[in-house]
């Protein structure tokens, strides 16, 4: 056990570490930056004016607007700052509701007057969710110190037998079924291994009805507000709710939220009339005098109201002013009574929804405001979710049930970077025979699969015969002739554009900035996409990959299309991807692309064509990328640029 304390008592270190970090990251940049280049950055907006638009679960709803365009970062389910002058003087927090090309909705709990006027909004690193991590390690439960004893080798979990089931979903390929069948059977936990495009939250669905089905109470969760609405729609026609602030859930999903089910009940009719009192009594309290310090004059409440009752005035507030606090503060006392009544109300509705629940789905984070005990915790994304988030849920179930793939990305961090190797990864690697491969992949052709399926999965996946030889040519795509028509060729899924003898190939750095750009290759993508939408390729079939920030600012201006960073494409697909791999110096230095996971995910993202740019000479100085190209001119199309 003193292994486990210790270990228990570096991930609190660590998660305070990251705290700080992310904290003072954000603080710093507002400090450092006007608020004119954070707009630029996309993660601040300027010269808006706001106006109350409506009320949803008891957040006030408010619409921030301006003439020019709104080109930001910022997305729907941000918690953002509002603010008047200096960000860092402000305490107002909201959650985007709503996002539009000249306008911003924000949920808040509160509306100050000062908020609808000239008024900026930052995006924000709160640390509700680090609070919840190290509230959750100080607190662990069995389930929980268990995880880390087997993580840590200290105790070892049991063996485990398939069990026979009747399938709902019909179509479940051999592997699906078996990492189904060992889940169903498993005393302590299970991870199910899910690569690319293998329908690991197909396999996770029907874990879960098999669970209810055997009467067993489920927790679900992710790491991401989008993998529990994925999870949220697949799993609706069963008896569940959606944990977690409305505004971070889609729009069609809202009804199965908390919030939406506990004002749809039938004791929500007593809450309503509360509220109505409430505002009745704080209408009221505006017309008449607050007793603030400097009206106060040092009297406290039971004095004033001692005056009241005799009708004077003293120290130089009149009578009528000494009542009109005393009445003020008797309202204040009755409003305090009203809203615990109201919040004790809604407490036993939302306790009586959950506990109705069959299965109760959150992120990580929101799993931490859950009482009840689990019979199961399945847990979507778990490669790429912290320790200490993935403690939340499996501290709240007698066994858990991991799903992800640590051949992708680790965990976003900071600085704490011990907190990129994650449970599943320890798990996996110390105990393989709890784990389950899915081998079948249903997202692309064979060929653009077979190199990460060789280079990170020792060749175990297979590609589907729905889509071994899909290609362009499916859609009746007919190339323009001209001299890059190879790379174009509809019947060409792989391609590798050089740019090593290029004069102009090397890759930049802005003054302000850690990132990277490479002018040439964000011509040739233009180049590359300007063609494919001559062709007939729909805009929406395409996206544009890149490591680095900067080089999505330039691509951006360039091209329109989807064009984000590797991060921001996990667990996402195109008919046709194009990655801009940047790095071109003579130093041969690449950077953060010697992070082998960040290249499986790119590789993985196109369905139909896949089409790489950059300058093989620099990126050759890694075995992995060399070992790519050279795959490119055996099996596929290369193109020499220059």
């Amino acid at each position: 056990m003193v292994k486990v304390e210790k270990f228990r008592k570096r991930l609190i270190d660590l998660t305070e570490i990251e705290r700080r970090a992310q904290i003072d990251a954000m603080l710093n940049e507002i400090r450092r930056l006007s608020g004119e280049k954070r707009e630029k950055k996309g993660r601040a907006i300027l010269g808006l004016r706001g106006k109350v638009v409506g009320e949803e679960f008891g957040y006030k709803l408010v619409r921030y607007g301006r003439r020019r365009l709104i080109e930001t970062e910022i997305s729907v389910g941000d918690e953002v700052l509002i603010s008047r002058g200096d960000p860092l003087k402000s305490d107002l927090r909201g959650v985007v509701a709503e996002k539009g090309s000249k306008y911003i909705t924000v949920a808040l709990e509160s509306v100050p007057d000062w908020a609808l006027k000239d008024v900026r909004i930052d995006l924000y690193a709160s640390d509700l969710t680090f609070k919840r991590w190290i509230e959750n390690l100080n607190n662990l439960s069995e389930s929980g110190l268990r995880a880390l004893k087997f993580a840590l080798g200290v105790e070892t979990p049991s063996e485990i037998e398939e069990v026979s089931f009747e399938p709902f979903d019909s179509m479940l390929n051999a592997s699906q079924r078996k990492a189904v069948s060992l889940a169903l059977a498993t005393e302590d936990f299970l991870l199910i291994h899910g690569p690319f495009g293998t329908g690991k939250t197909r396999t996770i669905a029907e874990v879960v009805r098999q669970l209810v089905k055997r009467g067993q109470k489920v927790l679900v969760t992710a790491e991401s507000n989008t993998a529990v609405d994925n999870l949220v729609e697949i799993l609706s026609d069963l008896k569940i709710v959606r944990l977690g602030h409305p505004s971070r859930v889609d729009e069609e999903l809202k009804c199965f939220t908390l919030s939406a089910k506990v004002t749809e009940h039938e004791r929500y009719v007593k809450v309503k009339k509360l509220k109505n009192k409430i505002e009745r009594l704080e209408e009221e309290m505006q017309r008449l005098v607050k007793p603030s310090p400097a009206m106060r004059r040092g009297l406290s409440d039971e004095e004033i109201q001692k005056l009241a009752k005799t009708g004077k005035g003293t120290r130089g507030v009149s009578a009528a002013k000494i009542r009109s606090m005393a009445r003020w503060i008797e309202f204040r006392k009755e409003l305090n009574l009203l809203y615990d009544e109201m919040r004790r109300i809604e407490d036993e509705i939302a306790m009586d929804i959950v506990e109705g629940s069959e299965v109760v789905l959150a992120t990580n984070s929101s799993a931490f405001l859950v009482e009840d005990s689990f019979d199961v915790a399945v847990v979507d994304e778990a490669s790429q979710a912290t320790l200490p988030s993935v403690l939340i849920p499996i501290n709240r179930a007698k066994r858990f049930i991991l799903a992800g793939d640590h051949k992708q990305l680790p965990p976003t961090v900071v600085k704490a970077q011990e907190l990129t190797r994650t449970l599943f990864e320890m798990l996996i690697e110390r105990y393989p025979i709890k784990s389950q491969l899915l081998e079948v992949q249903y997202r692309m052709n064979s060929a653009i699969m077979e190199f990460p399926n060789r280079e990170f999965y020792g060749g175990k996946i297979k590609a589907h015969k729905s889509v071994e030889n899909i290609t362009l040519r499916d859609f009746r795509i007919k190339p323009k002739s001209n001299g890059f028509w190879r790379v174009l060729d509809p019947d060409e899924p792989l391609v590798f554009i050089d740019t090593f003898r290029c004069p102009d190939k090397g890759e930049g750095k802005l003054a302000d900035s850690t990132s990277r750009y490479n002018e040439l290759e964000c011509r040739i993508v233009e180049r590359i996409v300007t063609e494919l939408l001559r062709m007939g390729i729909k805009k929406d079939w395409i996206g544009v990959i890149t490591p680095y920030d900067d080089q999505v600012d330039f691509l951006r201006r360039r091209v329109d299309v989807e064009t984000s960073t590797v991060d921001g494409f996990q667990g996402r697909e195109k008919e046709v991807i194009i990655i801009s791999f940047v790095r071109s110096n003579q130093n041969k230095e690449i950077g953060f692309l010697e992070d082998l996971r960040r290249l499986n995910v790119s590789l993985t993202r196109a369905k139909r064509k896949l089409i790489m740019v950059g300058d093989s000479e620099t990126l050759s100085v890694n075995g992995t990328y060399r070992r790519l190209v050279e795959h490119v001119k055996r099996k596929g199309f290369y193109f020499k640029y220059c």
